[in-house]
């Protein structure tokens, strides 16, 4: 298992092994062993699924206090550009980015902490993006940011992404108070 961390302390990204032959291939999705060296033990209690068109941008989503949730995603199926902002408000990362490429070619995966708001956009058709989350679904403790605040300054490679209305009125962060 190898791994890879970003100028952003507790994203993780994942690149597990792959076993191939002549039958198709073979590998772990999924290992508490993985967080061992870094002193974690993400508890998941719930897997998410979603399946996107081509240039479909989900985000930027997370859950207050005290359903926050911490994630683990993929993809099985396409390509995602994966965004993860940092909302910590004591951290001195706060209100920076990472992005990843998430390939179901490669395998790779991105652990994400609770305190960081999530999206990605699909780079191809039919793009399958598997989330296990810390924390069951709570809509009532649903936050998020707006995909294109001029302050974040992300990059998702795409110039008119399809984005649902309810993510297109999301607050700037300048207008956010972390619960974080």
């Amino acid at each position: 298992m190898d791994h890879k961390l970003f100028h952003i302390e507790g994203l993780i990204e994942f690149q597990p092994r792959i076993f191939r032959d002549d039958r198709g291939y073979f590998m772990e999705t999924f290992s508490l062993k993985w967080f061992e060296p870094f002193g974690l033990k993400p508890a998941f209690v719930q897997d998410n699924q979603s399946v996107s068109k081509k240039e479909v941008l989900r985000g930027l989503h997370f859950q207050n206090p005290p359903h926050a949730q911490g994630k683990l995603v993929r993809v099985s199926s396409g390509k995602a550009l994966d965004v993860a902002v940092d909302l910590r408000k004591n951290s001195p990362t706060y209100g920076q980015h990472i992005t990843t490429l998430l390939d179901a070619d490669t395998h790779n995966l991105l652990y994400i902490p609770e305190g960081f708001a999530h999206g990605f956009v699909a780079l191809e058709d039919n793009t399958t993006f598997l989330y296990k989350c810390t924390d069951f679904y709570a809509p009532e403790t649903e936050g998020g940011l707006l995909w294109n605040d001029p302050a974040l300054g992300i990059d998702w490679g795409v110039s008119e992404p399809l984005v649902s209305p309810k993510d297109e009125v999301l607050p700037l962060l300048e207008h956010f108070s972390s619960p974080f």
